[in-house]
Order: C-alpha cells, then sequence, then structure tokens
C-alpha cells in the first residue's frame, strides 16, 4: 500500500509545501497541474483509452444512424433488395441447422419471424447501437458487454444489408470494434478501472491493424493501375471518386506537379511510414501523427463515407498516456489525476484477476496471430485480394483501396414522364439523389463521415449495366408508384404531389468538372456533361411485370392523387 500510495503522498506533500509558503490555492493547484504534467510516464495507456473509446463510439454512433435512416428503404421487406429472400435461401441451403445458420450468416435475425418482423428488427437495431455508442461517447468507458453488444448489433446488420453492405470499411469497422471489446475491464465501467490497466497487446492489435491496412492500400496501388506507377493518377481522383465534394473541384484543378507529389506523397505515407509504427517510441508517435495528418486530407478532400474517419481509430494507439496528457485537465479529482495516481502503483503485487487478464491477453495476441497469417500470404501474393475477410466473424482482415483509378466520370440520370417515350417531343424530367452529381449547377455536396448507400451504389452501376444491377430496375419501378421508402432515398422528386410518370428511363451522361474562371463557372455551373447513351430503355409498370415476378419483387400501387 505504501508504493500505491506514492504518488499521493507526493502530491500532499507539495500542496502542502505552496500552502505553507502562503501560495493562494488556485495558484498551487496549477503548480500541481504542471508537476503531474512533467511525471506523468510514458508506456501506459489509460488516456489511451478513453480517447480510443469515445472515438469508436463515434464512428459507430455515425454507423447506426445511417442504418436506421437507410436499411428499410435498402435492405427491408419492402427494400430494394429485401434480405429477406437473401435469408430464407440461406436457411434452404443450411437445411435447418441453427449453427450453419449463425457460421454463414453471424447475425441476430436468426433468432426473429424475418419474414414478418424484419422492418423492426432494423429499426430496434440500429436504436439500441445508437444509444450504446451514445454512452461510451459521454462516459468515455464501457466494458465487455456494452462492446460486444455493439459489434454483434452491427455484426447483425452488416450480414443482413448483403450488397449495400459490401464495402471494405464494414469489416474494417467490425475489426476495430472486436480489438476494443479487450481494451475494457469484463464489468467495470469507468474510464479509468483502477484495477484493469490498458492491454499493451490490444493496443499492438490495433498498430498492427493501421499498419495492414496502409500496406495493403500501398501495395494494391502499385500492382495495380500503371497510373500509380508513373504518377498520374491524382490528375483524375478528384473528379472521378465516388462522391466529390467542393474542395474536390478545386483540387482537381491543382498543376500537375502538384498532382505527381500528391501521388509520391501517397507511397510514402502507404509504403514507407507504416513501418514507423513497429519502431521507438518517439518513431511510433510521428508515424501515427502523419497516418492521422493523411486521413484528415482525405477527408477534407472527398465524401468517402466514416472510413478516413474510421483509419484515423488505430492510429490513436500509437500515444501514450504521456503524449495524450494534453488533452486532459490536471485538476484534483480529474481523470489525468487519477492516472497519475495509478502510475505509482505499478510495482504493486499482482493479484489473481491480474494474471488471469494476463493469460486472456497472451491468448488474444495469439488468435490474432494465427488469423493474421492468410492476411499476411495475401499481401505478399502478386494476386493480392482487397477488402477480404478470411473467418466468418471478420476478426482479421486485409484492406486496400483505390487499386485503379477512373480515367472518366459517368453517371446514370433518372428521367420520367407522362409522354410518349418514343416520340422525340417527349417532355421528360430528372430525379435528383441526395449526393451523387447530377444538376450540373447544384454543388457538390459536403457529407462526411454520414453515407448515402445508394448514391455510392450508383457510382458502381454507372460501370455496369442494368442487367447486372436489377435493384435499379427496381427502384425505376418504385419511383413510378411514388413509393415513399424510394423517395426518402432521393433528394428530388419531380412528380412530387402529382401523379406519378407513367414512363422512365435511365440515360448516361459523362460529367467532367468545369474550369475555374470559365464562362461556365461564372454561370454558375461545377460541372459539364455530354450525353453517352441510354443505360435503361423506357419502361413502364405494366412492362415490368414479369420481371418483377422473376425477381419475386412486391408490385407496387399506384398512388394517384384524387381529381377535385
Amino acid at each position: 500500500m505504501a508504493d500505491g500510495d506514492a504518488g499521493l503522498r507526493r502530491r500532499k506533500k507539495l500542496n502542502a509545501e505552496n500552502l505553507s509558503s502562503g501560495k493562494e490555492p488556485k495558484k498551487a493547484a496549477n503548480e500541481i497541474d504542471k508537476k503531474t504534467e512533467k511525471t506523468l510516464e510514458t508506456n501506459t495507456f489509460w488516456l489511451t483509452r478513453i480517447v480510443l473509446l469515445r472515438y469508436i463510439g463515434f464512428i459507430y454512433f455515425v454507423a447506426f444512424l445511417v442504418a436506421l435512416h437507410q436499411n428499410k428503404q435498402l435492405c427491408g421487406q419492402h427494400g430494394l433488395i429485401p434480405a429477406q429472400k437473401f435469408l430464407k435461401r440461406i436457411q434452404t441451403e443450411s437445411k435447418g441447422s441453427t449453427l450453419e445458420l449463425f457460421t454463414r450468416v453471424p447475425s441476430l435475425v436468426w433468432l426473429i419471424d424475418y419474414e414478418n418482423s424484419l422492418d423492426s428488427f432494423l429499426d430496434y437495431t440500429a436504436w439500441a447501437g445508437l444509444a450504446l455508442s451514445l454512452f461510451v461517447i459521454v462516459v468515455g468507458g464501457a466494458n465487455w458487454f456494452i462492446m460486444l453488444a455493439l459489434w454483434t448489433l452491427y455484426h447483425s446488420i452488416v450480414n443482413v444489408g448483403s450488397t449495400w453492405y459490401g464495402f471494405g470499411w464494414e469489416s474494417q469497422i467490425l475489426e476495430t470494434g472486436f480489438l476494443a471489446t479487450f481494451l475494457c475491464p469484463v464489468w467495470n465501467l469507468r474510464p479509468v478501472p483502477e484495477d484493469t490497466p490498458t492491454s499493451k497487446i490490444v493496443i499492438w492489435g490495433f498498430r498492427w491493424l493501421i499498419f495492414r491496412i496502409m500496406i495493403g492500400a500501398g501495395l494494391i496501388k502499385i500492382r495495380g493501375d500503371q497510373c500509380w506507377r508513373d504518377l498520374t493518377c491524382m490528375n483524375y481522383h478528384y473528379e472521378t471518386q465516388p462522391v466529390p465534394n467542393p474542395l474536390s473541384y478545386f483540387m482537381h484543378q491543382s498543376p500537375e506537379i502538384f498532382h505527381k507529389f500528391e501521388t509520391l506523397t501517397n507511397h510514402f505515407v502507404e509504403l514507407v511510414v507504416p513501418w514507423f509504427l513497429i519502431g521507438p517510441r518517439r518513431l511510433c508517435m510521428i508515424g501515427g501523427a502523419i497516418q492521422i495528418l493523411f486521413q484528415v486530407v482525405l477527408i477534407i478532400s472527398g465524401n468517402l463515407s466514416f472510413l478516413n474517419w474510421l483509419t484515423i481509430v488505430p492510429s490513436l494507439a500509437c500515444f501514450d498516456d504521456a503524449s495524450l496528457r494534453w488533452m486532459f485537465s490536471g485538476r484534483a479529482g480529474s481523470v489525468k489525476d487519477r492516472v497519475y495516481r495509478l502510475q505509482g502503483r505499478a510495482n504493486q503485487q499482482l493479484k489473481v484477476g491480474s494474471y488471469i487478464r494476463w493469460v486472456f491477453n497472451i491468448s488474444l495476441g495469439g488468435l490474432i496471430a494465427y488469423l493474421s497469417i492468410p492476411v499476411v500470404q495475401n499481401l505478399l501474393s502478386p494476386r493480392q485480394a482487397m477488402n477480404t475477410s478470411f473467418d466468418p466473424l471478420r476478426i482479421v482482415n486485409t484492406y486496400g483501396a483505390f487499386g485503379s483509378v477512373t480515367k472518366e466520370r459517368t453517371e446514370v440520370i433518372f428521367q420520367g414522364t407522362y409522354d410518349n417515350p418514343h416520340e422525340p417531343s417527349a417532355r421528360w424530367e430528372e430525379y435528383e439523389f441526395k449526393c451523387k452529381p447530377g444538376n450540373i449547377t447544384r454543388r457538390p455536396c459536403l457529407i462526411s463521415p454520414y453515407h448515402y448507400r445508394l448514391d455510392w451504389l450508383l457510382w458502381f452501376a454507372a460501370f455496369q449495366n442494368y442487367q447486372y444491377n436489377p435493384w435499379l430496375v427496381h427502384l425505376a419501378v418504385k419511383l413510378m408508384s411514388n413509393d415513399p421508402g424510394a423517395e426518402s432515398l432521393i433528394s428530388h422528386n419531380p412528380f412530387h404531389d402529382r401523379d406519378p410518370p407513367k414512363y422512365i428511363r435511365v440515360e448516361h451522361y459523362r460529367y467532367i468538372f468545369t474550369k475555374i474562371g470559365s464562362k461556365d463557372a461564372r454561370l454558375g455551373r461545377w460541372w459539364k456533361r455530354s450525353h453517352v447513351g441510354n443505360y435503361l430503355p423506357p419502361i413502364s409498370l405494366d412492362s415490368v411485370k414479369a420481371f418483377m415476378k422473376n425477381m419475386d419483387y412486391e408490385y407496387p400501387r399506384i398512388r394517384r392523387r384524387k381529381k377535385h
């Protein structure tokens, strides 16, 4: 106990000395704070855990908010890709084996009557995730049960979402959330649980995660598109990325020498800096700071969902208590004050619970190492795959981004009409989506870390054809009935409060940014577009009856306005 109270006695002694010298209590407290900051030790991670948990809580909150607002319309019972069809197929193939169901598709959805209660499940799961993540943000602490609940809830959504959740950041948030669980004590909810120091194995697990993310991204670029090797990829990236933001417009028009510098910097950050993370403390901190700065630049330059916000998380594990002390107040009784006192107990005799945690953490490290074997093999392979999971729970995954960069931007534009679609005089009116380019005078949106999943998938659809994306035809059908769910996914329905159109078609356009200072720019145009061709020929509700039946989609009811 004498060793355990050493830090406290030092503070009391300093306080007594200041008071005996006649100093004011406030001034004395300031001197104590300065003394605390000077003596806060390195290589402990009490404060790091608080920062990590709050930040992870924020990421979870955004992810569950996106799920709450969009999941029913995308994968609900009446969604664009109803999940119950996929679940029914899995259940048939598994022949009723509960274990196989959970192994193939880990989700709580198997515990409910998903054919009738899927929408309620999606809503309740999202609301529960929002509540728990908000708790973690506010408190700055959590336990195994809260973090495992968040991980399980998001797993349940991801595995039901199928196509809409087929992005690399879904696996990344699951791996991050799994590691974050073991930052915490089993029961205790305090931000500074005195008997549970932050596991250094988990801290190294986070560093291993950011190492793999960046190395994977760097290698896939070098092995992929030629433009990454000849330093021209950034000539195209800002204009052709999935959802540009206003700054993308200006960054695209930087001089070519600057774009080459950007590409070289990208290679340095993704292929060289990750090795800093396994170096000495100071080098590791430099590496972590560079990675965070790099992600901030990416956040500023485009709307890449919460991917870059999420990638900051493991970089925070490069910083210990001494390096993060500036983020916390040092007043008596504060979090930093408690950490200062706990550091004085470093040599305290271990209890039985400490040995149990030590054995568990070693086992966790062994599990991560074992699951990393196929990941490392994939990184070393000339046929490297990106954003791939090698286990159904997505505990350790391989990552990568922008292995190739598109050189031209094309968009699919939905149009509706009341007229004969084959007549040149037919008047077509355009639908506008939440964030993807459409109206050439509309300013690019700024939404990160929020994410519009439909807009993102429409970017991919423009590279393919509608036969490859039957959900796109389903969207057109829903728009022909002014379906409220479909309307909530777009920003402007020209037929809102009117009878729905008799026909809808989808046209293919090429988009390029206007030049700064050009006549188009002065007229308020952010984009110039040229017609490429027809993407989906005009369809009516009568013409898609066979399609709807074949896909087992619900045929819509036409909502027409009453005539007075």
